[in-house]
């Protein structure tokens, strides 16, 4: 039996990594599912992957113009939304001497303010019922080198988990988040570094993780699929931490 048969899900930062997978595991359930994309090309290509249960809008959750324009968009499609996950966003990261207002606004204009103004542009259209689901980081529990502005960002996205929570009750709509740790993702890409570095990077860490891997997107799928589901009924303001045990090292 498909859990989400005839619900719509709507995805941000659905073109790649966690928000790709998490569209292939709603629409092998049952959904319609809505992803963004910066790029009409990525966009397009994950639609014709996805399938015909997939829809795609170019829109990038950065810019204010594009976030306004969210719920005209949707509409063209469907009159209404089951699930939300706000997903989109990438890491930059840099020491306190390096960083610079460019990378500040950066990362709080797609991290803060896209979190914010999505949730915003799209609760009208969210279904009593329904469940939206804030993607967040295990970074937001620790003190990481070169990390200040991403964990402050991710923080503030941990704090609307509280605070959606609360004012969304009344309207019968569960709010909650997923925290990631190391996922095979395109996390670096944006960071500036090369691939032979970020390669480096990676094997530099893994040995430091308790599985000594990486998580795979679809495990943080998964973890949202459940928090979307009537299997998770009762779960309201929480966050799962899927990082592989990561935190309880620290």
């Amino acid at each position: 039996m498909q859990k989400f048969k005839n619900k719509v899900a709507f995805i941000t930062g659905g073109t790649n990594g966690m928000g790709f997978a998490t569209a292939q595991e709603f629409i092998q359930e049952g959904a319609t599912v809505i992803i963004t994309g910066r790029s009409r090309e990525t966009v397009d290509k994950a639609v014709k992957a996805l399938g015909p249960n997939a829809i795609g809008l170019v829109s990038d959750s950065g810019k204010m113009k594009d976030l306004f324009e969210l719920q005209n968009q949707v509409k063209l499609h469907t009159n209404h939304l089951d699930i939300l996950f706000v997903n989109a966003g990438y890491g930059k990261f840099a020491s306190i001497e390096q960083v610079d207002e460019a990378h500040y606004d950066e990362l709080f204009n797609l991290l803060v303010k896209g979190t914010f103004f999505t949730v915003q542009q799209l609760l009208p259209l969210m279904n009593a019922g329904g469940s939206i689901i804030l993607n967040t980081s295990i970074v937001t529990g620790f003190g990481f080198d070169n990390f200040s502005i991403y964990s402050a960002a991710k923080s503030a996205v941990q704090s609307f988990i509280k605070t959606f929570s609360t004012e969304c009750t009344a309207k019968n709509i569960r709010v909650n988040g997923v925290s990631p740790g190391y996922i095979k993702t395109n996390i670096f890409n944006n960071t500036g570094l090369t691939a032979e570095q970020i390669d480096g990077a990676v094997q530099g860490i893994i040995p430091t993780l308790p599985f000594k891997r990486f998580g795979e997107a679809s495990e943080i799928a998964k973890t949202v699929l459940f928090l979307a589901s009537d299997d998770a009924s009762y779960i309201h303001g929480a966050e799962i931490a899927v990082d592989g045990g990561l935190s309880n090292t620290k």
